[in-house]
């Protein structure tokens, strides 16, 4: 197997001048890149983090040997050289979501014990009260910003540490496929869970190390080769602090492409976005369904882009809904999007390809398993199961959770898989009918109603920008559907009667909601995924 850092060493060492980066006016060579993360290593290294000696034959799937570091950042040349330069040190790193506050960011270092933390100067207030609390101090390295915010006590800055540390490999540090590299989940369904992969095994999952015929890429010298011959360009628009910005960056170092960037950061900006592929000649770019693929469309359709070179669209963690699919793809009919289902836990699931398709290929390793999810189903069986995955390339486990690692990693026929949370059948073709996770089914007079299902058909039809679906209790029903709904901003907005009408022409009549709920607010969280949270106030609001 494969380890991120030897290969980027290596892809350096064969395309030194080659760009590899691209953010505003900085352009860095993978020689550069190479350099500045062996700088960060040293700084780690030096500061006496690394594989803890007396940690290291832990043996526990939910326990790290590693020492870990925070992430609490922007998009940005940084955040990647904090992932490289980590795993050069034998650190661990890992995600923060930056948006969260004083007692969410406590909870989080309070389960991840950061032994270093990377941050924004604009985060600085946040991370010294955080830090006061903690009741311990870890390395703080501060990256400068257009904030001004000054230096913490005790902080180092970024650039002078990196200015002062050696730029030669660790030479006593040899980093292997079994060191690890921690997710944060978006915690949405429960508390941020981190989950533990192997950097190897990440590799050949969701970082895509593999041939064509699907089996893993982990001899050296042919990954190398692969990467030599890459022309891609990948453009990042989704936050890094979420495994598809992270997973797409990565992913695209290991097949030795040039990472790109908008200009703004801190949010969505479309027309920045497509400015940037535009100019940067991008080849392929990561999206989060309607909430980056919509406003996508809009800019399109507002002027002219030359974008032959974009080829591919990846689209995870959101639907996109049939309509923008449509005009996305009538706008640039050379590309083509790939719709991929999967979780911080599973990585890529399935997939589609097409405007049309509706239900999706498995990925190697993907099973479906019965409801009482002990047995594989056949193709055809015509039962509700849960979409799992195993094979060569899953994660250990939920760090420092025995109980939750226990429940979602099982070992079925001999076969460890890991059953993340999502409904499926699978059909007589062997395809995927992916229903969505458990966590947002609704029960209502006896029946299952699938809220992304539904969502789906509302965000296809005319006047309907957005929508969600929550449960609202119900005397009658037990729990009732209840959808909310962003119109688009011009033009009349679809009536209840025009909805219900709309979603009776593809859904069962207990799967219709028996109420709509209309709002001006974004029901997206920066990272492209459903705020059911807003969309439950919403409801709750309404009464």
């Amino acid at each position: 197997m494969l380890d991120l850092a030897t290969l980027h060493e290596a892809i350096a060492a064969a395309v030194p001048d080659r760009e590899c980066l691209v953010w505003r006016d900085r352009r860095m060579t993978w020689r550069e890149v190479s350099e500045r993360t062996r700088r960060l290593a040293n700084v780690l290294h030096g500061n006496g983090l690394g594989l803890r000696e007396e940690d290291r034959r832990a043996s526990e799937p939910w326990e790290s040997p590693h020492d870990h570091l925070a992430l609490y950042l922007h998009n940005g040349p940084e955040y990647l050289e904090g992932l490289l330069g980590a795993h050069k040190a034998r650190v661990a790193p890992f995600n923060v979501n930056y948006r969260y506050v004083d007692d969410e960011l406590v909870h989080l270092f309070g389960d991840a014990r950061p032994a270093a933390v990377m941050y924004h100067a604009r985060f600085a207030p946040v991370i010294g009260r955080v830090v006061e609390r903690l009741g311990r101090r870890p390395l703080l390295l501060q990256v400068a910003d257009e904030s001004g915010e000054g230096l913490l006590p005790g902080a180092l800055d970024y650039e002078e540490a990196l200015a002062k540390a050696s730029p030669d490999p660790l030479h006593d540090v040899r980093p292997e496929p079994g060191d690890l590299h921690i997710l944060y989940t978006g915690g949405t369904t429960g508390m941020p869970k981190g989950v533990l992969w192997r950097i190897g095994d990440l590799m050949i999952g969701p970082l895509g190390m593999r041939r064509r015929d699907g089996s893993p890429l982990t001899d050296l010298e042919e990954a190398v080769e692969k990467a030599v011959r890459s022309d891609h360009r990948v453009l990042i628009g989704p936050p890094l602090m979420h495994g598809a910005g992270t997973w797409s960056s990565l992913g695209g170092w290991c097949g030795g492409a040039c990472v790109v960037f908008p200009e703004r950061v801190d949010g969505l900006d479309a027309a920045d976005l497509m400015a940037t592929a535009e100019r940067e000649r991008v080849t392929r770019m990561p999206l989060v369904g309607d909430a980056f693929a919509r406003p996508i469309v809009e800019v399109l359709e507002s002027r002219e882009h030359d974008l032959g070179s974009l080829r591919s669209f990846v689209n995870s963690a959101a639907a996109i809904s049939p309509d923008v699919k449509r005009r996305l793809l009538d706008l640039l009919p050379h590309a083509r999007i790939v719709d991929i289902v999967g979780s911080s836990e599973s990585g890529f699931q399935v997939a589609r390809s097409g405007s049309s398709a509706r239900t999706f290929v498995p990925t190697p390793g993907t099973a479906v398993l019965s409801a009482d999810r002990s047995r594989r189903l056949k193709p055809g069986e015509d039962e509700m199961g849960w979409l799992a995955k195993g094979g060569d390339a899953i994660p250990l486990g939920y760090l420092g959770d025995p109980e939750k690692t226990a429940s979602t990693f099982l070992t079925v026929d001999g076969e460890r898989l890991v059953v993340p949370g999502d409904r499926a059948r699978l059909l007589a073709d062997g395809t995927v009918e992916v229903h969505g996770r458990e966590a947002t089914t609704i029960n209502t007079g006896g029946e299952k109603g699938f809220a992304e299902e539904v969502e789906n058909v509302l965000r296809g039809l005319p006047g309907v920008a957005d929508a969600l679906v929550v449960g609202r209790p119900s005397e009658r029903w037990g729990t009732e559907i209840v959808a909310v709904v962003r119109p688009v901003p011009s033009g009349a907005a679809p009536t209840d009667e025009e909805l219900r009408e709309g979603c009776a022409a593809h859904l069962a009549r207990y799967k219709i909601p028996k109420a709509f709920v209309r709002t001006a607010l974004d029901l997206r969280l920066p990272n492209g995924k459903a705020d059911y949270a807003t969309a439950r106030s919403l409801v709750d609001g309404a009464g």
